[in-house]
């Protein structure tokens, strides 16, 4: 598995991670046993590269979990990312946020004990909190930092500005943002900022939450808790769009002797050295063929294709308006 760095500050870790969310939440039911097979079968293959938070055990700390169970035996050889920024404490967990620096310090303490780890190697602001600035957010991780329980801070879900501010309070080393072929919101305005300062990007949901995987059916379809019942890409003529944009894409793949998800991961690497996609599975047969995307190389005239299929991105929003509404794109 090649390596990449992230931000100035070289963080190294294997040009494609592993995405732990859907391990515990958002795809239906899942098995703990399975999702440590996977997550050793990464190691194996060489990635390196591990990302959880506090929101994907809904407060249980499940996730981290997991995670820290399945790395326990070579964890000082792999990188391991969480993220803090939600209030876990209502009545539905996750639904605010909180970034107020005793809440970045309480949620620092919990991933430390679940990951069963002496630091958090990159610690993300998951999301913006509207009541607290972000050189407050920035102040408090460099403490930690400082402190030697964290070695580098990340931003997630923020724009350009605020990047920025952060960026000049305590260095930020990567930006986790939604980046596929699918979502390419994140070129236009974010990613010339995080280039001319030096930080990272690790694209999340890299496969289109799955549209891109080879494997797709209606919103209908999916069991209950699985976030794809209700994702707008699913519905209607967005669905109808997109599924036709897979197929063009799954044709192009075939013709290059590749599959989709290792189609939509070479596109991604292929968009410069300074971007590690984190792709999510359960499925070790599946991690097997994300990783072999590290390997496939496209030519100019792949790459022009593919924005042809699809020149702005999938049909329909990311998120409802309601999750948007607390996203920063400033």
């Amino acid at each position: 598995m090649q390596h990449r760095t992230l931000g100035q500050q070289g963080l190294r870790v294997s040009a494609l991670g592993l995405g732990v969310m859907g391990m515990t939440m958002a795809y239906g039911p899942s098995n703990d046993e399975d999702g440590i097979s996977t997550i050793r079968r990464a190691h194996e293959l060489g990635v390196d590269f591990f990302d959880t938070a506090e929101l994907y055990g809904q407060g249980t700390g499940s996730n981290e979990t997991l995670l820290g169970r399945a790395v326990k035996d070579f964890r000082d050889e792999v990188v391991l990312a969480t993220k803090f920024g939600f209030d876990m404490t209502s009545e539905t967990p996750g639904s605010g946020a909180n970034s107020r620096p005793e809440n970045i310090r309480k949620v620092a303490e919990n991933s430390l004990r679940y990951l069963q780890t002496d630091r958090i190697d990159l610690f993300y602001q998951h999301i913006a909190d509207p009541d607290v600035p972000a050189e407050e957010v920035a102040g408090t991780v460099g403490d930690l930092i400082a402190e030697g329980k964290v070695q580098y801070f990340g931003l997630s879900n923020v724009g350009p500005e605020y990047v920025r501010r952060a960026h000049a309070v305590t260095p930020v080393t990567a930006l986790q943002y939604e980046y596929s072929v699918f979502e390419r919101e994140v070129e236009e305005k974010i990613l010339p900022v995080l280039r001319e300062l030096g930080i990272g990007l690790v694209p999340y949901s890299p496969l289109g939450r799955g549209f891109l995987s080879g494997v797709v059916k209606p919103a209908s379809e999916y069991p209950e808790g699985d976030m794809r019942r209700w994702d707008e890409r699913w519905q209607g003529e967005n669905y109808a769009y997109n599924l036709n944009a897979a197929e063009q894409l799954k044709n192009l793949a075939a013709a290059k002797g590749v599959t989709p998800a290792q189609l939509a991961l070479a596109w991604l690497l292929a968009q410069g050295e300074d971007v590690v996609p984190i792709p999510g599975t359960r499925s070790a047969t599946r991690l097997e063929e994300n990783a072999g995307a590290a390997g496939v190389v496209l030519t100019e005239a792949d790459l022009a294709r593919i924005r042809e299929i699809l020149p702005q991105g999938s049909a329909g929003g990311r998120y409802p308006a309601s999750m948007m509404a607390g996203f920063r794109t400033d």
